[in-house]
């Protein structure tokens, strides 16, 4: 029996079709219902570039020979600049170092590669980006002729707007009301995210290397299980512990290599890395991870129910997890990730050791912002101020705010439409710092030191416009997809 599916991934709403059990048809997609052999993957990166895979568990991993080799790219938690500004947060060359060395290995074991989220935001220039990096590093290594299948996730605003028009009401997560067109103008970039559909269309159609645009992070790893006649509850307990790669490890290791299989008896994760153990509490705590409910991850098509798991140590480095239930949802449902640029931004920092600078800052920061006021009146800019060694991080939130540290840093931000009144924002809030007066302060020097005289020019300020979601009628809609022959 078929149904629509209303999905929620870790907070983001990718999306796909429902089925029932293996044998039925997923749109274009058949499983059998045969006896299914285990699958293994291995994933060496939580987030692909972002700092580059240590490659001796790497290699390791390559050694025993899995059937996949998958990675997440993306993240929302690098904030809307990459979005807005259509750019990457990690560096051109460390992202080619990981797909290179996934693509040589996978082609070395001619076993499929998929990575998702290309770029770090998943927009059509980021896509494309990485296809042409395929291109250059099958072209540099002579590589065989291979497929590589890819599709996009960015969202045409007048497609959009005439949902919202139609009273096809786009629907705010965490609080937001629905999206309305002044939101929607103010966007520079939108993605939606994919679930697992478009990377079961391209290994249906015989990709051997998939780049998928913004997707759900554990649809990237779950197509492949999916594709291979596993149902879903286990092959998103698969896509979510591996995900992260070796955040479901212990001692701590950041991207290092992990291994997943999936059998019908259950998912077991093991560590590559020779001095880390996947235990059954690295695994049972990665799988709480970034959850407000550490038993329900929401993801492409429902609801992936992990209360009743059990976790169990094979041996010293795999935990096997078993029990997990898939909710299918009502609804099928996409969500939306938009950002938009608000204007240029400078910043300049400010330390103070004084006592009893550090004890007044307040008073401090506010005669610098009046004479910012002063200056530049009421409107046409945002200053901001951040006191590091205070409440830098939790701001009002701070248990020990009344506490502050021996020494302080201020980190002030100014934005204004232009770079030149930006920087001159940024100079005035700094350095009006070292001028603020203070009760019982008969001396005329300030009480704030800079390591610099100059402000530093930053990245454009951006906010997040859009966190909805959007019906769609099937879970190719928003996501177009292509293949093309590399190394022909």
């Amino acid at each position: 029996m078929m149904r629509n599916s209303h999905s929620l991934f870790g907070g983001c709403w990718p999306l796909t079709l429902e089925c029932e059990e293996p044998g039925e048809r997923l749109g274009e997609y058949h499983f059998e219902k045969a006896a299914m052999k285990p699958v293994t993957m291995i994933c060496p990166n939580g987030h692909l570039g972002f700092a580059p895979l240590k490659v001796e568990s790497f290699h390791l991993g390559v050694a025993a020979n899995p059937d996949y080799v998958a990675a997440d790219s993306g993240s929302d938690d690098v904030g809307p600049v990459p979005l807005a500004t259509d750019t990457s947060a990690s560096p051109k060359n460390w992202q080619e170092h990981d797909l290179e060395e996934m693509l040589l290995a996978a082609r070395k074991l001619g076993v499929p590669m998929i990575i998702g989220s290309a770029g770090d935001t998943g927009t059509n220039s980021r896509v494309d980006m990485y296809v042409e990096m395929i291109r250059a590093i099958a072209k540099r290594h002579g590589l065989a002729p291979f497929k590589l299948g890819y599709f996009y996730s960015e969202v045409d605003k007048d497609l959009i707007r005439k949902k919202i028009q139609s009273g096809d009401a786009i629907e705010g997560l965490d609080g937001r009301d629905p999206l309305d067109e002044t939101e929607l103008d103010a966007s520079d970039h939108i993605v939606a995210m994919a679930g697992a559909d478009p990377f079961l269309h391209l290994l249906e159609g015989g990709a051997d290397v998939i780049i998928g645009g913004r997707s759900s992070d554990s649809a990237i790893f779950a197509s492949a299980a999916i594709h291979n006649g596993y149902p879903k509850d286990k092959a998103y307990m698969l896509g979510k512990l591996l995900e992260c790669a070796s955040f479901c490890a212990e001692p701590y290791g950041g991207k290092e290599t992990v291994m997943g299989t999936i059998s019908p008896d259950g998912i077991d994760i093991t560590a590559m890395h020779p001095d880390q153990r996947c235990t059954v509490a690295s695994v049972a705590g990665h799988a709480m991870y970034e959850r407000a409910n550490p038993f329900h991850e929401y993801v492409a098509g429902g609801l992936l129910d992990m209360t009743n798991c059990h976790y169990e140590q094979r041996n010293e480095k795999t935990t096997r997890v078993t029990g997990p239930k898939f909710i299918p949802a009502k609804q099928m449902r996409v969500k939306l990730e938009g950002a938009g640029k608000v204007g240029e931004r400078f910043v300049g920092i400010a330390g103070i050791r004084d006592p009893h600078t550090i004890a007044h800052v307040d008073q401090v920061m506010d005669w610098a912002k009046a004479e910012v006021l002063r200056k530049f009146g009421e409107t046409g800019y945002e200053l901001h101020y951040s006191v590091y060694g205070r409440d830098g991080i939790l701001g009002a939130m701070e248990p020990k705010r009344d506490t502050p540290a021996h020494e302080l840093c201020i980190v002030v931000q100014g934005v204004a439409p232009t770079s030149e009144l930006a920087e001159e924002l940024a100079l005035t809030g700094t350095r009006q710092l070292f001028y603020a007066r203070l009760p019982n302060v008969k001396g005329t020097a300030g009480g704030v030191s800079f390591p610099f005289d100059e402000v530093m020019r930053a990245s454009p300020a951006c906010r997040w416009t859009i966190n909805h979601t959007m019906a769609v009628a099937d879970g190719l809609e928003l996501f177009p997809t292509h293949m093309i022959d590399i190394g022909a």
